[in-house]
Protein backbone atom coordinates (compact mmCIF):
# COMPACT_ATOMS: atom_id res chain seq x y z
CA UNK A 1 0.00 0.00 0.00
CA UNK A 2 1.16 3.30 -0.92
CA UNK A 3 1.54 6.20 1.14
CA UNK A 4 -1.11 8.93 -0.05
CA UNK A 5 -2.33 12.53 1.21
CA UNK A 6 -5.61 12.20 2.42
CA UNK A 7 -8.30 15.18 1.98
CA UNK A 8 -8.99 16.41 5.06
CA UNK A 9 -12.62 15.02 5.34
CA UNK A 10 -11.29 11.50 5.05
CA UNK A 11 -11.09 9.17 7.28
CA UNK A 12 -8.12 6.45 6.84
CA UNK A 13 -9.25 2.97 6.32
CA UNK A 14 -8.75 0.07 9.45
CA UNK A 15 -6.16 -1.22 6.43
CA UNK A 16 -4.70 2.35 5.87
CA UNK A 17 -4.23 2.78 9.92
CA UNK A 18 -2.43 -0.76 10.47
CA UNK A 19 -0.54 -1.97 7.72
CA UNK A 20 2.63 -2.08 8.53
CA UNK A 21 5.25 -0.37 7.35
CA UNK A 22 7.40 -2.70 6.03
CA UNK A 23 4.33 -4.10 3.70
CA UNK A 24 4.47 -0.40 2.46
CA UNK A 25 8.45 -0.30 1.85
CA UNK A 26 8.11 -3.95 -0.13
CA UNK A 27 4.91 -2.80 -2.00
CA UNK A 28 7.05 -0.02 -3.65
CA UNK A 29 9.79 -1.52 -4.52
CA UNK A 30 12.62 -2.99 -3.12
CA UNK A 31 15.71 -3.63 -4.35
CA UNK A 32 19.66 -4.82 -3.71
CA UNK A 33 20.85 -1.16 -3.17
CA UNK A 34 18.27 -0.37 -0.53
CA UNK A 35 19.22 -3.63 1.39
CA UNK A 36 22.66 -3.00 1.04
CA UNK A 37 21.97 0.74 3.01
CA UNK A 38 19.50 -0.94 5.41
CA UNK A 39 22.09 -3.59 6.24
CA UNK A 40 24.64 -1.29 7.26
CA UNK A 41 22.81 0.81 9.12
CA UNK A 42 21.54 -2.02 10.88
CA UNK A 43 25.00 -3.36 11.40
CA UNK A 44 25.64 0.17 12.67
CA UNK A 45 22.48 -0.22 15.07
CA UNK A 46 23.62 -3.26 16.35
CA UNK A 47 26.73 -2.29 17.54
CA UNK A 48 25.40 0.13 19.25
CA UNK A 49 22.91 -1.43 20.96
CA UNK A 50 25.15 -4.41 22.41
CA UNK A 51 26.26 -2.59 25.19
CA UNK A 52 23.75 -0.61 25.64
CA UNK A 53 21.36 -3.73 26.21
CA UNK A 54 23.32 -5.12 28.92
CA UNK A 55 23.87 -1.65 30.49
CA UNK A 56 20.39 -1.03 30.77
CA UNK A 57 19.58 -4.38 31.55
CA UNK A 58 22.07 -4.59 34.37
CA UNK A 59 20.72 -0.95 35.70
CA UNK A 60 17.03 -2.44 35.49
CA UNK A 61 17.87 -4.84 38.24
CA UNK A 62 17.92 -8.22 35.75
CA UNK A 63 20.62 -10.40 34.30
CA UNK A 64 22.38 -8.51 30.88
CA UNK A 65 21.07 -11.42 29.16
CA UNK A 66 17.41 -10.32 29.45
CA UNK A 67 18.91 -7.29 27.79
CA UNK A 68 19.89 -8.30 24.59
CA UNK A 69 16.78 -11.38 24.40
CA UNK A 70 14.97 -7.67 24.30
CA UNK A 71 16.36 -5.66 21.59
CA UNK A 72 16.83 -8.98 19.61
CA UNK A 73 13.67 -10.23 19.75
CA UNK A 74 11.28 -7.21 21.11
CA UNK A 75 13.45 -5.30 18.17
CA UNK A 76 12.44 -7.67 15.55
CA UNK A 77 8.45 -7.26 15.52
CA UNK A 78 8.50 -3.03 16.25
CA UNK A 79 10.61 -3.14 13.09
CA UNK A 80 8.34 -6.19 11.42
CA UNK A 81 4.99 -4.73 12.61
CA UNK A 82 5.70 -0.88 13.41
CA UNK A 83 3.86 1.74 11.95
CA UNK A 84 7.34 3.86 11.31
CA UNK A 85 9.99 3.14 8.48
CA UNK A 86 12.86 4.05 10.94
CA UNK A 87 12.06 3.08 14.87
CA UNK A 88 14.51 0.65 16.79
CA UNK A 89 12.92 -1.13 19.59
CA UNK A 90 14.54 -2.74 22.73
CA UNK A 91 15.42 -1.46 26.45
CA UNK A 92 15.35 1.68 27.09
CA UNK A 93 16.89 4.01 29.70
CA UNK A 94 13.81 5.35 30.67
CA UNK A 95 12.39 1.86 31.66
CA UNK A 96 14.71 1.98 34.47
CA UNK A 97 13.18 3.42 37.06
CA UNK A 98 10.22 1.23 36.73
CA UNK A 99 11.93 -1.91 36.02
CA UNK A 100 13.77 -2.06 38.69
CA UNK A 101 10.92 -1.28 41.01
CA UNK A 102 9.08 -3.79 39.93
CA UNK A 103 11.92 -6.35 40.36
CA UNK A 104 12.54 -5.22 44.19
CA UNK A 105 8.94 -5.62 44.86
CA UNK A 106 7.58 -8.28 42.82
CA UNK A 107 10.95 -10.53 41.74
CA UNK A 108 11.75 -11.14 37.95
CA UNK A 109 8.78 -13.29 37.43
CA UNK A 110 6.34 -10.34 38.24
CA UNK A 111 8.43 -7.82 36.18
CA UNK A 112 8.12 -10.79 33.34
CA UNK A 113 3.89 -10.89 33.71
CA UNK A 114 4.06 -7.16 33.75
CA UNK A 115 5.47 -6.55 30.49
CA UNK A 116 3.32 -9.21 29.02
CA UNK A 117 -0.14 -7.81 30.19
CA UNK A 118 1.61 -4.40 29.36
CA UNK A 119 2.06 -5.99 25.68
CA UNK A 120 -1.76 -6.40 25.42
CA UNK A 121 -2.59 -2.98 26.83
CA UNK A 122 -0.68 -1.59 24.43
CA UNK A 123 -2.12 -3.47 21.51
CA UNK A 124 -5.32 -3.01 22.76
CA UNK A 125 -4.79 0.97 22.52
CA UNK A 126 -3.61 0.69 19.10
CA UNK A 127 -6.26 -1.57 18.12
CA UNK A 128 -8.77 1.15 20.20
CA UNK A 129 -7.20 4.11 17.84
CA UNK A 130 -5.99 5.82 21.07
CA UNK A 131 -2.69 6.53 20.24
CA UNK A 132 -3.64 10.47 18.91
CA UNK A 133 -4.32 11.27 22.68
CA UNK A 134 -0.68 10.03 24.24
CA UNK A 135 0.15 13.22 22.29
CA UNK A 136 -1.76 15.94 24.24
CA UNK A 137 0.78 14.82 26.94
CA UNK A 138 2.45 18.88 27.41
CA UNK A 139 6.21 19.22 26.30
CA UNK A 140 7.11 20.15 29.52
CA UNK A 141 6.02 17.20 31.14
CA UNK A 142 8.09 15.18 29.03
CA UNK A 143 11.29 17.44 29.25
CA UNK A 144 10.58 17.34 33.04
CA UNK A 145 10.44 12.87 33.62
CA UNK A 146 13.35 12.41 31.24
CA UNK A 147 14.66 14.95 32.81
CA UNK A 148 14.02 13.56 36.60
CA UNK A 149 14.74 9.93 34.98
CA UNK A 150 18.16 10.60 33.96
CA UNK A 151 19.08 12.41 37.48
CA UNK A 152 17.93 8.51 39.02
CA UNK A 153 19.84 6.94 36.05
CA UNK A 154 23.06 8.34 37.19
CA UNK A 155 22.43 7.74 40.86
CA UNK A 156 21.89 3.79 39.92
CA UNK A 157 25.42 3.84 39.03
CA UNK A 158 27.40 5.77 41.32
CA UNK A 159 28.07 2.32 43.20
CA UNK A 160 28.96 0.89 39.98
CA UNK A 161 31.55 4.15 39.05
CA UNK A 162 32.96 4.27 42.04
CA UNK A 163 32.91 0.36 42.57
CA UNK A 164 30.91 0.60 45.99
CA UNK A 165 30.49 -2.14 47.97
CA UNK A 166 27.05 -2.25 49.46
CA UNK A 167 25.14 -4.90 50.33
CA UNK A 168 21.48 -3.78 49.70
CA UNK A 169 21.40 -0.33 47.88
CA UNK A 170 18.02 1.31 48.17
CA UNK A 171 15.93 2.10 45.55
CA UNK A 172 14.76 6.13 46.06
CA UNK A 173 17.09 8.42 45.86
CA UNK A 174 16.32 9.80 48.93
CA UNK A 175 17.88 6.59 50.70
CA UNK A 176 20.38 5.74 48.00
CA UNK A 177 22.60 8.91 48.59
CA UNK A 178 22.93 8.55 52.42
CA UNK A 179 23.77 4.72 51.91
CA UNK A 180 26.42 5.65 49.21
CA UNK A 181 27.88 8.27 51.43
CA UNK A 182 27.94 5.68 54.25
CA UNK A 183 30.25 3.27 52.23
CA UNK A 184 32.74 5.46 50.63
CA UNK A 185 35.37 4.09 52.31
CA UNK A 186 34.84 1.22 49.88
CA UNK A 187 35.21 2.88 46.96
CA UNK A 188 38.11 0.69 44.31
CA UNK A 189 40.04 3.66 42.21
CA UNK A 190 40.61 1.33 39.39
CA UNK A 191 36.80 1.13 38.99
CA UNK A 192 36.34 4.83 39.07
CA UNK A 193 39.63 5.15 36.31
CA UNK A 194 37.94 2.50 33.83
CA UNK A 195 34.58 5.04 34.17
CA UNK A 196 36.29 7.56 33.82
CA UNK A 197 38.00 6.84 30.94
CA UNK A 198 35.02 4.64 29.75
CA UNK A 199 33.69 8.24 29.60
CA UNK A 200 36.10 10.34 27.81
CA UNK A 201 36.31 7.87 24.75
CA UNK A 202 33.00 8.52 24.12
CA UNK A 203 32.63 11.78 24.34
CA UNK A 204 36.23 12.53 22.49
CA UNK A 205 35.29 10.19 19.55
CA UNK A 206 31.45 11.40 19.44
CA UNK A 207 33.42 15.08 18.94
CA UNK A 208 36.29 13.74 16.96
CA UNK A 209 35.05 10.51 15.27
CA UNK A 210 31.38 10.98 15.28
CA UNK A 211 30.96 7.82 12.84
CA UNK A 212 32.83 5.65 14.85
CA UNK A 213 30.89 3.50 17.45
CA UNK A 214 31.99 5.18 20.28
CA UNK A 215 29.90 2.88 22.73
CA UNK A 216 31.31 -0.27 21.56
CA UNK A 217 34.64 0.76 21.11
CA UNK A 218 35.12 2.18 24.86
CA UNK A 219 33.69 -1.01 26.26
CA UNK A 220 36.01 -2.72 24.62
CA UNK A 221 39.15 -0.99 25.77
CA UNK A 222 37.90 -1.09 29.05
CA UNK A 223 37.38 -4.61 29.06
CA UNK A 224 40.83 -5.45 27.42
CA UNK A 225 42.17 -2.91 29.98
CA UNK A 226 40.74 -4.73 32.68
CA UNK A 227 42.01 -8.32 31.50
CA UNK A 228 45.16 -7.53 30.62
CA UNK A 229 45.99 -5.65 33.69
CA UNK A 230 44.08 -7.89 36.05
CA UNK A 231 42.55 -4.76 37.52
CA UNK A 232 40.29 -5.93 40.42
CA UNK A 233 36.54 -4.90 39.20
CA UNK A 234 33.78 -6.59 39.08
CA UNK A 235 32.48 -7.93 35.60
CA UNK A 236 29.77 -9.54 34.17
CA UNK A 237 31.73 -12.62 34.34
CA UNK A 238 32.18 -12.39 38.08
CA UNK A 239 28.65 -11.14 38.75
CA UNK A 240 26.39 -13.04 36.17
CA UNK A 241 28.59 -15.74 35.01
CA UNK A 242 28.30 -14.68 31.32
CA UNK A 243 25.94 -14.56 28.78
CA UNK A 244 24.40 -17.34 27.07
CA UNK A 245 24.99 -18.15 23.60
CA UNK A 246 21.55 -19.17 22.60
CA UNK A 247 18.09 -18.06 23.03
CA UNK A 248 15.88 -19.37 25.46
CA UNK A 249 12.15 -21.82 24.80
CA UNK A 250 9.91 -19.31 25.05
CA UNK A 251 7.44 -20.03 27.63
CA UNK A 252 3.99 -18.56 29.30
CA UNK A 253 4.35 -16.21 32.44
CA UNK A 254 3.12 -17.70 35.89
CA UNK A 255 -0.66 -16.46 35.64
CA UNK A 256 -2.70 -16.26 38.97
CA UNK A 257 -5.52 -14.14 39.84
CA UNK A 258 -3.22 -12.55 42.69
CA UNK A 259 -0.15 -11.90 40.77
CA UNK A 260 -1.78 -10.23 38.08
CA UNK A 261 -3.73 -7.81 40.21
CA UNK A 262 -0.20 -7.40 42.07
CA UNK A 263 1.51 -6.49 39.11
CA UNK A 264 -1.71 -4.84 37.35
CA UNK A 265 -0.27 -0.75 38.51
CA UNK A 266 3.39 -1.49 36.77
CA UNK A 267 1.86 -3.17 33.62
CA UNK A 268 -0.05 0.00 33.60
CA UNK A 269 2.83 2.31 34.25
CA UNK A 270 4.78 0.40 31.50
CA UNK A 271 2.14 0.63 28.52
CA UNK A 272 1.81 4.47 29.67
CA UNK A 273 5.27 5.06 29.45
CA UNK A 274 6.07 2.84 26.40
CA UNK A 275 3.33 4.73 24.59
CA UNK A 276 4.79 8.07 25.08
CA UNK A 277 8.67 7.31 24.69
CA UNK A 278 7.78 5.13 21.17
CA UNK A 279 5.47 7.44 19.66
CA UNK A 280 8.35 10.29 20.48
CA UNK A 281 10.83 8.33 19.29
CA UNK A 282 8.55 7.85 15.73
CA UNK A 283 8.32 11.71 15.63
CA UNK A 284 11.52 12.47 16.01
CA UNK A 285 12.63 10.14 12.98
CA UNK A 286 9.51 11.96 11.17
CA UNK A 287 11.28 15.03 11.95
CA UNK A 288 14.72 13.92 10.28
CA UNK A 289 13.21 12.21 7.30
CA UNK A 290 9.94 14.03 6.26
CA UNK A 291 7.81 10.86 7.06
CA UNK A 292 4.72 10.19 8.87
CA UNK A 293 4.32 7.19 10.88
CA UNK A 294 1.38 6.06 11.76
CA UNK A 295 0.76 6.00 15.83
CA UNK A 296 -1.89 3.62 16.17
CA UNK A 297 -0.40 0.65 13.94
CA UNK A 298 2.76 1.06 16.08
CA UNK A 299 1.41 1.18 19.84
CA UNK A 300 0.01 -2.82 18.35
CA UNK A 301 3.54 -3.06 16.85
CA UNK A 302 4.55 -2.17 20.61
CA UNK A 303 2.60 -4.68 22.33
CA UNK A 304 3.18 -7.14 20.01
CA UNK A 305 6.89 -6.81 20.42
CA UNK A 306 6.37 -6.67 24.59
CA UNK A 307 4.41 -9.77 24.37
CA UNK A 308 7.11 -12.11 22.45
CA UNK A 309 9.81 -10.14 24.91
CA UNK A 310 8.02 -11.50 27.90
CA UNK A 311 7.70 -14.76 26.41
CA UNK A 312 11.69 -14.91 25.42
CA UNK A 313 12.86 -14.17 29.26
CA UNK A 314 13.01 -10.27 28.10
CA UNK A 315 11.69 -7.20 29.83
CA UNK A 316 10.26 -4.02 28.39
CA UNK A 317 10.54 -2.75 25.04
CA UNK A 318 9.66 0.47 23.37
CA UNK A 319 10.79 2.55 20.54
CA UNK A 320 14.32 4.27 21.59
CA UNK A 321 15.52 7.85 20.39
CA UNK A 322 18.87 7.54 20.46
CA UNK A 323 19.22 3.94 18.57
CA UNK A 324 16.33 5.34 15.83
CA UNK A 325 18.12 8.48 15.25
CA UNK A 326 21.61 6.59 14.26
CA UNK A 327 19.52 4.14 12.08
CA UNK A 328 18.38 7.51 10.10
CA UNK A 329 21.90 8.95 10.14
CA UNK A 330 23.17 5.33 9.24
CA UNK A 331 21.18 5.86 5.69
CA UNK A 332 18.20 2.86 6.44
CA UNK A 333 15.54 3.09 3.70
CA UNK A 334 13.10 1.44 6.06
CA UNK A 335 11.80 -1.13 8.55
CA UNK A 336 14.35 -3.70 7.17
CA UNK A 337 17.11 -2.41 8.84
CA UNK A 338 15.77 -2.43 12.14
CA UNK A 339 14.94 -6.34 11.14
CA UNK A 340 18.59 -6.60 10.30
CA UNK A 341 19.83 -4.85 13.66
CA UNK A 342 17.92 -7.65 15.63
CA UNK A 343 19.90 -10.69 13.51
CA UNK A 344 23.27 -9.00 14.02
CA UNK A 345 22.82 -8.98 17.35
CA UNK A 346 21.79 -12.42 17.65
CA UNK A 347 24.63 -13.63 15.44
CA UNK A 348 26.91 -11.16 17.90
CA UNK A 349 24.99 -13.26 20.94
CA UNK A 350 26.06 -16.42 19.72
CA UNK A 351 29.16 -15.92 18.76
CA UNK A 352 30.90 -13.51 20.83
CA UNK A 353 28.82 -14.36 24.44
CA UNK A 354 31.56 -15.69 26.22
CA UNK A 355 33.83 -12.60 25.51
CA UNK A 356 31.15 -10.72 27.20
CA UNK A 357 31.90 -12.00 30.27
CA UNK A 358 35.11 -9.35 30.69
CA UNK A 359 33.03 -6.26 30.03
CA UNK A 360 33.68 -4.63 33.16
CA UNK A 361 30.39 -3.51 35.29
CA UNK A 362 32.14 -0.04 35.70
CA UNK A 363 32.60 0.77 31.90
CA UNK A 364 29.07 0.03 31.42
CA UNK A 365 28.34 2.39 34.17
CA UNK A 366 30.19 4.86 32.14
CA UNK A 367 28.02 4.31 28.84
CA UNK A 368 24.90 4.58 31.27
CA UNK A 369 26.45 8.05 32.99
CA UNK A 370 26.55 9.16 29.23
CA UNK A 371 23.50 8.28 28.26
CA UNK A 372 21.98 10.14 31.71
CA UNK A 373 23.90 13.47 30.43
CA UNK A 374 21.63 12.95 26.59
CA UNK A 375 18.51 12.35 27.96
CA UNK A 376 18.68 15.57 30.19
CA UNK A 377 17.14 18.55 26.74
CA UNK A 378 19.38 21.61 28.35
CA UNK A 379 18.19 23.57 25.53
CA UNK A 380 14.60 22.63 26.25
CA UNK A 381 14.92 23.28 29.72
CA UNK A 382 15.74 26.39 29.13
CA UNK A 383 13.55 27.28 27.08
CA UNK A 384 11.08 26.20 29.09
CA UNK A 385 12.17 28.58 32.32
CA UNK A 386 12.69 31.36 29.81
CA UNK A 387 8.82 30.90 28.69
CA UNK A 388 7.46 31.70 31.83
CA UNK A 389 6.29 30.66 35.01
CA UNK A 390 3.65 28.37 33.95
CA UNK A 391 5.60 26.02 31.94
CA UNK A 392 8.60 26.62 34.45
CA UNK A 393 6.06 25.04 37.29
CA UNK A 394 4.87 22.23 35.31
CA UNK A 395 8.47 21.59 34.06
CA UNK A 396 9.65 21.58 38.22
CA UNK A 397 6.91 19.96 39.19
CA UNK A 398 6.91 16.74 36.69
CA UNK A 399 11.03 16.33 37.55
CA UNK A 400 10.70 16.57 40.99
CA UNK A 401 7.98 14.27 41.54
CA UNK A 402 9.80 11.86 39.12
CA UNK A 403 12.76 11.79 41.45
CA UNK A 404 10.95 11.81 44.74
CA UNK A 405 8.02 9.90 43.79
CA UNK A 406 6.77 8.13 41.04
CA UNK A 407 6.81 8.38 37.38
CA UNK A 408 3.04 7.59 37.23
CA UNK A 409 2.03 10.20 39.72
CA UNK A 410 4.68 12.71 38.06
CA UNK A 411 2.99 12.52 34.46
CA UNK A 412 -0.60 12.41 35.96
CA UNK A 413 0.35 15.98 37.92
CA UNK A 414 2.35 17.42 35.32
CA UNK A 415 -0.74 16.97 32.58
CA UNK A 416 -3.16 18.33 35.52
CA UNK A 417 -1.19 21.14 36.13
CA UNK A 418 -0.80 21.92 32.02
CA UNK A 419 -4.29 21.47 31.53
CA UNK A 420 -5.20 24.34 34.07
CA UNK A 421 -3.00 26.59 32.71
CA UNK A 422 -4.08 25.88 29.01
CA UNK A 423 -7.65 26.37 30.29
CA UNK A 424 -6.27 29.25 31.82
CA UNK A 425 -5.12 30.64 28.59
CA UNK A 426 -7.76 29.84 26.53
CA UNK A 427 -10.16 31.69 28.45
CA UNK A 428 -8.89 34.58 28.11
CA UNK A 429 -8.23 34.34 24.83
CA UNK A 430 -12.55 33.86 24.13
CA UNK A 431 -13.99 37.44 24.44
CA UNK A 432 -17.10 39.05 23.91
CA UNK A 433 -17.88 42.38 22.53
CA UNK A 434 -20.75 44.49 21.25
CA UNK A 435 -20.88 44.45 17.80
CA UNK A 436 -22.22 47.18 15.49
CA UNK A 437 -23.69 45.15 12.19
CA UNK A 438 -24.08 46.44 8.20
CA UNK A 439 -26.29 45.04 6.62
CA UNK A 440 -25.47 43.70 3.16
CA UNK A 441 -22.32 45.55 2.97
CA UNK A 442 -18.56 44.39 3.06
CA UNK A 443 -17.51 47.47 5.00
CA UNK A 444 -14.32 45.80 6.50
CA UNK A 445 -11.73 47.29 4.00
CA UNK A 446 -13.31 50.46 3.96
CA UNK A 447 -14.91 50.36 -0.27
CA UNK A 448 -17.99 50.51 0.87
CA UNK A 449 -19.56 53.60 3.15
CA UNK A 450 -22.17 53.62 5.78
CA UNK A 451 -25.45 54.69 4.68
CA UNK A 452 -28.13 56.44 6.45
CA UNK A 453 -30.39 53.07 7.04
CA UNK A 454 -27.26 51.60 8.81
CA UNK A 455 -26.45 54.10 11.05
CA UNK A 456 -29.89 54.17 12.24
CA UNK A 457 -29.94 50.15 12.75
CA UNK A 458 -26.47 50.30 14.40
CA UNK A 459 -28.27 53.23 16.68
CA UNK A 460 -31.44 50.59 17.89
CA UNK A 461 -31.67 51.54 21.75
CA UNK A 462 -33.47 48.45 21.69
CA UNK A 463 -31.91 45.93 19.91
CA UNK A 464 -28.33 44.75 21.41
CA UNK A 465 -25.94 43.23 19.43
CA UNK A 466 -22.71 41.03 20.42
CA UNK A 467 -19.83 38.76 19.11
CA UNK A 468 -18.21 36.11 20.55
CA UNK A 469 -14.66 34.93 19.48
CA UNK A 470 -13.38 32.08 20.49
CA UNK A 471 -13.82 28.63 22.11
CA UNK A 472 -17.44 28.63 24.17
CA UNK A 473 -16.24 26.17 26.72
CA UNK A 474 -16.37 25.67 30.39
CA UNK A 475 -13.40 26.98 31.30
CA UNK A 476 -14.18 30.59 29.73
CA UNK A 477 -18.52 30.52 30.57
CA UNK A 478 -18.50 32.38 33.85
CA UNK A 479 -16.78 35.38 32.07
CA UNK A 480 -19.10 35.20 29.09
CA UNK A 481 -21.80 34.66 30.79
CA UNK A 482 -21.88 37.51 33.24
CA UNK A 483 -21.28 39.82 29.50
CA UNK A 484 -24.30 38.52 28.40
CA UNK A 485 -26.21 39.04 31.26
CA UNK A 486 -25.78 42.99 31.22
CA UNK A 487 -28.75 42.63 29.25
CA UNK A 488 -31.82 45.72 30.61
CA UNK A 489 -35.59 45.31 30.54
CA UNK A 490 -35.22 47.77 27.90
CA UNK A 491 -34.00 45.79 25.12
CA UNK A 492 -36.76 44.14 22.79
CA UNK A 493 -33.63 41.99 21.27
CA UNK A 494 -30.66 40.17 22.13
CA UNK A 495 -28.16 38.93 19.33
CA UNK A 496 -25.60 36.43 19.85
CA UNK A 497 -22.86 35.94 16.61
CA UNK A 498 -21.44 32.81 16.98
CA UNK A 499 -19.27 32.90 13.69
CA UNK A 500 -16.01 33.05 15.33
CA UNK A 501 -16.64 30.33 17.28
CA UNK A 502 -14.80 27.01 16.48
CA UNK A 503 -15.90 25.03 19.19
CA UNK A 504 -18.67 25.13 21.92
CA UNK A 505 -18.98 22.77 24.54
CA UNK A 506 -22.05 21.40 26.88
CA UNK A 507 -20.96 24.35 30.07
CA UNK A 508 -21.15 26.53 27.37
CA UNK A 509 -24.19 25.55 26.28
CA UNK A 510 -26.36 25.42 29.44
CA UNK A 511 -25.20 28.94 29.76
CA UNK A 512 -26.56 30.28 26.61
CA UNK A 513 -29.83 28.07 27.80
CA UNK A 514 -29.67 29.74 31.40
CA UNK A 515 -29.66 33.28 29.33
CA UNK A 516 -31.99 32.86 27.05
CA UNK A 517 -34.73 31.31 29.87
CA UNK A 518 -33.89 35.05 31.97
CA UNK A 519 -34.37 36.50 28.81
CA UNK A 520 -37.73 34.96 27.83
CA UNK A 521 -38.94 35.88 31.21
CA UNK A 522 -38.32 38.88 30.52
CA UNK A 523 -39.58 39.34 27.09
CA UNK A 524 -36.53 39.75 25.48
CA UNK A 525 -36.23 37.84 22.19
CA UNK A 526 -32.93 36.42 21.59
CA UNK A 527 -31.49 35.66 18.18
CA UNK A 528 -27.92 33.67 17.60
CA UNK A 529 -26.50 33.99 14.60
CA UNK A 530 -23.53 32.53 12.48
CA UNK A 531 -23.65 28.65 14.36
CA UNK A 532 -22.09 25.90 12.28
CA UNK A 533 -23.75 22.88 12.10
CA UNK A 534 -21.98 21.31 15.04
CA UNK A 535 -22.49 24.25 17.00
CA UNK A 536 -26.26 24.41 16.51
CA UNK A 537 -26.38 20.37 17.27
CA UNK A 538 -25.10 21.20 20.92
CA UNK A 539 -27.36 23.84 20.82
CA UNK A 540 -30.42 21.82 20.03
CA UNK A 541 -29.89 19.20 22.16
CA UNK A 542 -29.68 21.52 24.81
CA UNK A 543 -33.51 22.34 24.09
CA UNK A 544 -32.57 25.45 22.28
CA UNK A 545 -35.15 25.80 19.69
CA UNK A 546 -38.39 28.20 18.86
CA UNK A 547 -40.17 29.98 20.71
CA UNK A 548 -37.50 30.16 23.26
CA UNK A 549 -34.19 30.86 20.71
CA UNK A 550 -34.33 32.74 16.93
CA UNK A 551 -31.65 31.22 14.65
CA UNK A 552 -30.03 33.16 12.03
CA UNK A 553 -27.43 32.82 9.43
CA UNK A 554 -25.94 36.30 10.13
CA UNK A 555 -26.36 39.10 12.37
CA UNK A 556 -27.54 40.99 9.34
CA UNK A 557 -30.34 38.95 8.48
CA UNK A 558 -31.54 38.50 12.57
CA UNK A 559 -31.62 42.24 12.51
CA UNK A 560 -33.68 42.49 9.81
CA UNK A 561 -36.25 40.27 10.59
CA UNK A 562 -36.29 41.88 14.07
CA UNK A 563 -37.21 44.80 12.45
CA UNK A 564 -39.93 43.57 10.47
CA UNK A 565 -41.54 42.61 13.19
CA UNK A 566 -41.32 45.56 14.73
CA UNK A 567 -42.70 47.68 11.60
CA UNK A 568 -45.55 44.72 11.30
CA UNK A 569 -46.16 45.41 15.43
CA UNK A 570 -46.56 49.27 14.59
CA UNK A 571 -48.54 49.43 11.79
CA UNK A 572 -51.84 50.98 11.93
CA UNK A 573 -54.74 48.23 11.57
CA UNK A 574 -57.51 48.76 8.59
Amino acid sequence: MSEKLLRHDEAPSFIELFTPKLVTVLEEGYDLAQFRSDAIAGLTVAIVALPLSMAIAIASGVTPAQGLYTAIVGGFFVSALGGSRFQIGGPAGAFIVLVAATVAQHGVDGLILATFLSGLMLAAVGFLRLGTFIKFIPFPVTVGFTAGIAVIIFASQMKELFGLSLAHEPGELIHKIPALWSVRETWVPEALMLSVVTIAVIVGLRRWRPNWPALLIAVVLASVASAGFGLPVETIGSKFGGVPSTLPFPALPDFTAEKVLAVLPAAVSFTLLGAIESLLSAVVADGMTGRRHRSNCELVAQGVANVFSALFGGICVTGTIARTATNVRSGAHGPVAGILHSVFLLLFMLLAAPLAGYIPLAALAGVLAVVAWNMIEKPAIASLLRSGPGEATVLGATFLLTIFRDLTEAIVVGFAIGSVLFIQRMSRATAVAAHTPLVGRDVADGSYPRDAYDEQRAADPYVVVYRITGALFFGAAASIGSVLDRIQDSHRALVVDFSAVPFLDSTGAHMIEGLAHKAHRRGVEVWLTGATPDIRRVFLTHGLKKPLIQYAKTVEDALDAIRDAKALEVSPTI
